[in-house]
């Protein structure tokens, strides 16, 4: 069966007066229905940008898509007009953005701007629209949701904002739901709230989520692969269960080393240095600077994606090695 959403070689610069910022280049990746897919990595590493770009979202000027595809069934969004893509956008893909308090519009009622959602994507009257933006408060666990239709945002907690904005993407049942940074600025309890939410919502729907994070204990918890990003590269892809138990890319290593775990009581792992310019990107690999593993090689050489096995990619010439050396399969 065919993947739900295809992402191939897609590549967003950002065209500014101090030069051409590369903000995502050359991304791929798959995504079924009823799957989690985390994008993973630090700020600045593209993943928001990755985000704008599946929802046609790109702020042109200074963005614009220089290539790629991503493909939603046998259609390539990326070739779609703007008035293709506003049919699309909140009915087949939706997204949850990260500040719910700078998406909400604070001049209207939370039920109100559901009720707008629905009107733009369906026949049905503003009555039925209403019926439906209650029956979405519901969904998402927020009580008395007749009460709370007429409230403004700025009268509801952040994790209840959360919920509006879920119930929103929610509206017309899409097929792809991307989730950035769903959890941001909330606290330990409302954040699993949320989680679960999302994944008894997608049981529900049958959607395939993305979610994007910077957060690893959010992902082994939701998600089902991973892909790692760094300086708009993917690095490494792999199923969750593979990725905490045996990462192969020195950055996913620093990740993982970085991350507080119960009962750790040695001294976290910090990565050495910065991420490199957008700008100015220096020949080689882009985490060749801060890697303890770097040869000469690194230096020079941008590592292509090698397939390991049949489930996992990884962009590392240290890696590539390594596993050769246990006697696994490399696909360059």
């Amino acid at each position: 069966m065919s993947p739900l959403l295809q992402v191939c070689d897609l590549t967003t610069h950002l065209f500014t007066v101090e030069g051409v910022v590369k903000a995502v280049e050359g991304l791929s990746f798959d995504l079924d229905a009823d799957e989690t897919l985390a994008l993973v990595g630090e700020s600045g590493c593209g993943k928001s940008m990755t985000a704008l770009s599946l929802m046609g979202l790109v702020p042109d000027p200074p963005g614009r898509i220089v290539g790629g595809q991503v493909l939603l069934g046998d259609r390539d969004l990326l070739q779609l007009s703007e008035h293709e893509m506003q049919k699309i956008r909140g009915n087949e893909i939706a997204m949850v953005f990260q500040e719910p308090m700078t998406s909400l519009n604070p001049v209207f009622t939370v039920g109100d701007q559901i009720v707008e959602s629905v009107l733009t994507h369906r026949q049905v009257s503003r009555r039925q629209a209403r019926e439906r933006a209650v029956e979405l408060l519901d969904l998402v666990r927020i009580p008395d949701p007749r009460g709370r239709f007429d409230d403004y945002p700025h009268r509801l907690s952040g994790g209840m904002r959360q919920r509006v904005m879920i119930a929103m993407a929610l509206a017309c049942d899409p097929d792809v739901l991307i989730a950035d940074e769903p959890t941001t600025a909330l606290d330990v309890t409302i954040q699993a709230q949320v989680l679960d939410l999302l994944g008894e919502l997608q049981g529900e729907f049958g959607m395939g989520v993305i979610l994007i994070t910077h957060d690893l204990g959010v992902v082994a918890g939701i998600a089902d692969r991973v892909v790692v990003m760094y300086a708009g590269r993917k690095v490494e892809e792999a199923p969750v269960d593979d990725i905490f138990a045996s990462p192969l890319h020195p950055y996913t290593q620093g990740l993982l080393g970085s991350m507080p775990r119960p009962g750790l009581e040695e001294r976290l792992r910090e990565i050495p240095g910065v991420i490199p310019s957008l700008i100015d990107m220096t020949p080689g690999c882009s985490f060749a600077p801060r890697c303890a593993k770097a040869m000469a090689r690194c230096r020079e050489e941008q590592p292509d994606h090698a397939t390991i096995g049949d489930a996992r990619v990884v962009a590392c010439f240290a890696a590539e090695e390594e596993v050769a050396g246990r006697g696994l399969a490399v696909d360059t």
